[in-house]
């Protein structure tokens, strides 16, 4: 009986073509919008988390303020303190930072300089295209050496190799340093990326380059099965207790990209809900169609029910029309809206991501649709008196 009832569907849409297609465009642009928004968005959600996931998403870095740098609470002590006291940290490691101008020869510019220990390159993940990140010697015996960033190298060494060779670093003074590393290339995307950053060993920068004793910074790796988010929230709540909430600053990119990740899906979603307006639209056009095919049919509904048809009969005929028609075009819907997220993200340069969940999303709305707007039409099918249908002009 349901495959009777589709091919009566497809009958009934063949003999009147255009109206049919006007029927299904509704069906199909609104469909299509609701996948390609949701698309669209899941795939611009991966691209921030992917872009922010150069910082690493499972870092979180602590910057005391500056009045707190002279107390003597951040130190490098501090840095035991931590992984002593809250929970889910792998390692601590303090780090110094300060602006100063890199030269080789006639070429320079200005760079960010960190003063870090050995272990940083390996905890960051971080990856090379000529040599390694300094050692732990280098940092003990206080050596002059230096890993630079992608951009510093391009622009101080743009016709040698840099590794081996030296660069003068100057603050108060000039000093020489020995490159041992240039780092890989990085996405700038909310300024993560090390390109403009030189490396120097932790004692060397508080020793040989600025002497302090102080620590400007803290990056902190969460420990292998804990939410970046939640530990994060444990250390704010240990500092709050110790300094205060004007005592720091902390920056994790495991919430900048949950925030990224729920702006954009509140946002797509709100454009998929004005997009399943034109759903509502569609349906409409699909009632008006099946309520013109069962003027057109009243004859034949009458001959049917002459017959020996019952109501539910005439009924699912009806129903199963409506459904035809708005499957079909929930098909060339998704079809259509996958076809604009891949335009799209190949234009923005995004990583497509496909919503599976937008395909079934749209699909059962779409049918939804069909039932609701042609359920009116199949019950005055199913009411018509045979005597009426038949003597019908």
């Amino acid at each position: 009986m349901l495959f009777e009832n589709i091919k009566l569907a497809f009958s009934a849409m063949r003999g009147s073509k255009m109206r049919t297609a006007l029927s299904l465009l509704g069906i199909v642009i609104g469909v299509a919008s609701v996948v390609a928004i949701l698309t669209i968005g899941q795939s611009a959600s991966q691209s921030i988390t992917e872009s922010i996931a150069v910082g690493g998403l499972d870092m979180v870095t602590v910057y005391p303020s500056y009045g707190q740098r002279s107390t003597g609470i951040f130190n490098e002590e501090f840095s035991d303190m931590l992984l002593r006291d809250v929970e889910g940290l792998e390692v601590v490691l303090p780090q110094n930072n300060s602006n100063a101008q890199i030269r080789n020869g006639q070429e320079s510019m200005n760079a960010s300089v960190s003063g870090v220990l050995a272990d940083y390159g390996n905890i960051l993940n971080l990856e090379y295209t000529d040599g390694e990140f300094f050692s732990n010697m280098d940092n003990i015996n206080r050596r002059q050496v230096v890993v630079l960033g992608s951009s510093i190298a391009e622009e101080l060494f743009p016709d040698q190799t840099a590794v081996g060779s030296y660069v003068s670093i100057f603050r108060n003074q000039a000093k020489s340093y020995l490159v041992v590393g240039v780092l890989e290339a990085k996405d700038a995307t909310f300024n993560l990326s090390y390109d403009n950053t030189v490396f120097i060993p932790y004692n060397t920068y508080g020793q040989r380059f600025v002497r302090t004793t102080g620590v400007g910074a803290y990056v902190i790796k969460v420990r292998e099965g804990f939410d970046t988010i939640e530990v994060s929230d444990r250390v704010t709540e240990y500092l709050d207790g110790i300094v205060g909430t004007d005592g720091y600053n902390l920056f994790s990119p495991a919430s900048l990209a949950e925030m990224a990740n729920q702006i954009t899906g509140t946002f797509s979603a709100f454009l998929a809900a004005i997009a399943a307006i034109s759903l509502l639209v569609g349906g409409i056009g699909i009632m008006n169609i099946m309520l013109v095919s069962v003027a057109e049919r009243t004859k034949e509904i009458g001959i049917r029910k002459a017959l020996g048809a019952s109501p539910n009969v005439i009924r699912g005929q009806f129903i199963s029309e409506a459904l035809t028609l708005t499957i079909l075009g929930g098909i060339l819907g998704v079809a259509l809206g996958s076809l604009l997220s891949f335009a799209v993200t190949n234009l923005m340069d995004w990583t497509l991501h496909l919503s599976y969940a937008s395909f079934i999303l749209a699909m059962g709305f779409s049918m939804f649709v069909g039932v609701f707007f042609g359920w009116y039409p199949a019950m005055k099918a199913s009411r018509l008196d045979p005597i009426d249908a038949l003597n019908y002009e």
